[in-house]
């Protein structure tokens, strides 16, 4: 029995022999239904920052490069493994987040006016890792994938350590990041990813981990409402 990639004959026929499921025929299983889960988290996982700047119409404590560069990295990522052919359980959520990252820096933009030249040409740059058919620059881009990862959260991180402050970054969506990566790096395993890939996923790990104890550390209560002296 074959579902969405997902062989459950093994543990179905374990359990009607009133056997448990033996490891190499539960990991597997649990390693898609982890990725399909992931997929369908991905729906939604930035929509807690997207609400926070759209309801307090505010990029405050944001690093815009930080936003630009997770929309190259995915876009890398996500034709990397379109590239490699890799089952859509292990990669789908990329797709996602990237349509979201791309929603996010618009409105950062947006409320970030008036944008600068450097910005407009950034903007404009994003395009060429679009181009596959140039074969060199999408050849370096895709080397240089995890670098970008990494370097789009250094900037958040360091802003946060400079100001001693979070702004508006979203704890919720910082939180299923963090929870994603930590996700991602079994089922890259159980699906025999390119070792490329677990790293990137493991640098997710340690990057998304340090910006969620940032926000924990540096989240200012919000003040009570005064008693009235008589």
């Amino acid at each position: 029995m074959d579902y969405l990639g997902i062989d459950v004959s093994c543990a179905v026929g374990s359990l009607r022999h009133g056997h448990f499921p033996d490891k190499e025929c539960l990991l597997p299983l649990i390693s898609k239904l982890l990725g399909y889960a992931i997929v369908a988290a991905s729906t939604t996982v930035k929509l807690p920052q997207i609400l926070k700047i759209l309801n307090h119409k505010s990029v405050r404590g944001l690093s815009m490069i930080s936003f630009e560069l997770e929309v190259v990295g995915y876009t890398i990522a996500l034709a990397y493994c379109l590239h490699k052919g890799l089952p859509f359980s292990a990669y789908g959520e990329l797709l996602f987040l990237l349509i979201q990252a791309l929603v996010l820096v618009a409105i950062i933009y947006y409320f970030s006016q008036p944008m600068g030249t450097k910005t407009w040409i950034r903007a404009l740059l994003y395009p060429t890792c679009l181009q596959r058919h140039q074969v060199f620059i999408f050849s370096l881009c895709k080397a240089s994938q995890h670098a970008i990862f990494l370097f789009a959260r250094i900037p958040q991180i360091w802003k946060n350590f400079s100001s001693k402050s979070t702004g508006e970054l979203s704890f919720l969506t910082s939180f299923m990041n963090f929870g994603g990566s930590m996700v991602r790096v079994f089922t890259s395993i159980q699906e025999n990813a390119p070792t490329s890939v677990i790293l990137g996923s493991v640098l997710g790990v340690a990057t998304n981990f340090t910006i969620l104890s940032q926000i924990v550390i540096y989240q200012k209560p919000r003040a009570g409402p005064e008693k009235k002296t008589k």
